[in-house]
């Protein structure tokens, strides 16, 4: 489908502000720095896919992590929720969106998850987190009732935004099933499936200077 978008809503990896949940073991400064490697594998993922525009909704300013051909535009609203929304409502559709916790991503997968959206009765897409929420949604048409009132980072977002999908028409295409960065013991386990990537080689820094 021509026009596409992939959108990733990020946080600047600012020290006390990223990834604050594997502290402890980790410090401000070491989970900052897993934060700004898991968002440059995240951003060089999206940028080998074949959506037409790339996009980050960003919370903070833009660092040496950016590589060129992102459209940077600030997040809006208290909540999450809220900006979700607003993202969504610069970025238009189609498109799909994911974050920065999922670094494992690949451009391969990426287009997968872009390609549901060119079957001509698919409206919405969704993958679902292992941990209950979610990682990625796809949507032909942005529309800013799928996110406001949803209830955001519990472990049964997935299945409230699914509900809010269906709620609205939507029969969403389900995505694959990926592991978010949230704790240290996730944080170990994506590790492991990207051994060389940016993300794995700053974890086994930062378990090395933990021993």
């Amino acid at each position: 489908m021509r026009g596409t978008h992939l959108l990733v809503l990020a946080k600047s990896p600012v020290p006390g502000r990223a990834k604050t949940r594997l502290c402890p073991p980790l410090s401000q400064m070491q989970a900052a720095e897993l934060a700004e490697a898991a968002l440059a594998d995240t951003l060089e993922a999206a940028a080998g896919c074949g959506a037409d525009r790339l996009l980050v909704a960003l919370d903070g300013a833009p660092g040496p992590w950016l590589p060129p051909g992102f459209q940077v535009f600030p997040q809006e609203g208290l909540g999450l929720g809220e900006r979700l929304a607003a993202a969504w409502d610069f970025a238009g559709g189609p498109g799909l969106q994911i974050g920065m916790d999922t670094p494992q991503v690949t451009p391969d997968l990426l287009d997968l998850c872009l390609g549901h959206l060119d079957l001509p009765r698919t409206t919405a897409a969704l993958g679902v987190a292992s941990d209950g929420g979610w990682w990625a949604i796809g949507l032909r048409q942005a529309q800013r009732a799928v996110f406001v009132g949803v209830p955001m980072s519990t472990s049964h977002t997935g299945r409230d935004q699914e509900r809010r999908l269906r709620q609205l028409g939507h029969e969403p295409v389900s995505l694959p099933t990926l592991r978010d960065v949230d704790y240290m013991d996730d944080a170990d386990a994506v590790a492991e499936l990207i051994p060389s990537s940016r993300f794995a080689q700053v974890h086994r820094r930062c378990l090395a200077a933990l021993r």
